[in-house]
């Protein structure tokens, strides 16, 4: 028979593919390691100086303004923006559209488990800490809420790390998965770093909800796999049930 897929239809189940449970527990203890380190930094005092330097490093004259032309400033807010609730929720909305479409159920319901844990986390962690926003240059952009650790780059680590790890289930090809969870790191990272070029956060702010936001999306991936498989698999028995007996689920191919 032939391999080839049958027009209208959707293909096959697409190669599955997790990162193996001991290495996201690596990945994610070095993350929290780094976390707690800042923390210590931050709790000691021993942060401040390159807190000072490195809201400083880019500002120029009396009035503090960012260095280089203002189509970069544009930029970076526009880039700042991709950790922003809105587009941050647009960009997973979209996701799961595309995740369900795909028939990755399970990958879809850890994405949201991921997403929605590390919500909590990171507000959990702003009221223990309570740190208020820099206040020794000029904020470019709008900021409210605690400063410790930055959410920008906790969620935004959450989000596009827990996204490549769902897209990465497609691929058996080990360079497409690295690509993919490279990408989003880098991402994630230049999320972060607007938001002290920004002036709304301190360094060790974004360094640890970066870190934070990292080790999350990999605990996630390693303890919430089993239960999002369960749920998911519930969910496909539930839609086996409501579909009439010779009708078609269009999420599944027929035959």
């Amino acid at each position: 028979m032939s391999d080839s897929p049958i027009p209208g239809r959707l293909p096959e189940r697409p190669y599955s593919w997790r990162i193996a449970p001991a290495h996201a527990l690596v990945a994610s203890a070095l993350c929290w390691a780094g976390f707690a380190f800042v923390a210590w930094a931050v709790a000691t005092g021993r942060s401040g100086p390159i807190d000072d330097a490195g809201l400083l490093f880019w500002r120029r004259g009396a009035g503090l303004v960012p260095a280089g032309p203002v189509w970069l400033l544009e930029a970076v807010r526009d880039l700042t923006s991709l950790g922003g609730v809105l587009l941050r929720h647009l960009v997973v909305a979209g996701v799961l559209a595309a995740l369900l479409f795909l028939r990755l159920r399970r990958e879809a319901v850890l994405l949201v488990a991921t997403v929605v844990g590390g919500w909590f986390v990171n507000t959990l962690v702003k009221l223990a800490v309570g740190r208020p926003r820099p206040l020794i240059v000029p904020h470019l952009t709008e900021a409210g809420g605690q400063s410790f650790p930055s959410g920008h780059s906790f969620n935004s680590a959450v989000v596009y790390i827990a996204i490549a790890l769902a897209f990465a289930a497609m691929s058996p090809r080990r360079a497409v998965r690295w690509t993919l969870i490279g990408a989003a790191v880098v991402l994630s990272l230049a999320v972060a770093f607007t938001r002290v070029w920004l002036g709304v956060h301190f360094p060790s702010d974004v360094a640890a909800g970066w870190l934070g936001g990292a080790g999350w999306a990999f605990l996630a991936s390693a303890l919430l796999h089993r239960p999002a498989k369960a749920v998911a698999e519930q969910a496909g028995d539930t839609l086996d049930a409501l579909t009439p007996a010779g009708g078609s689920d269009p999420a599944r191919p027929s035959g």
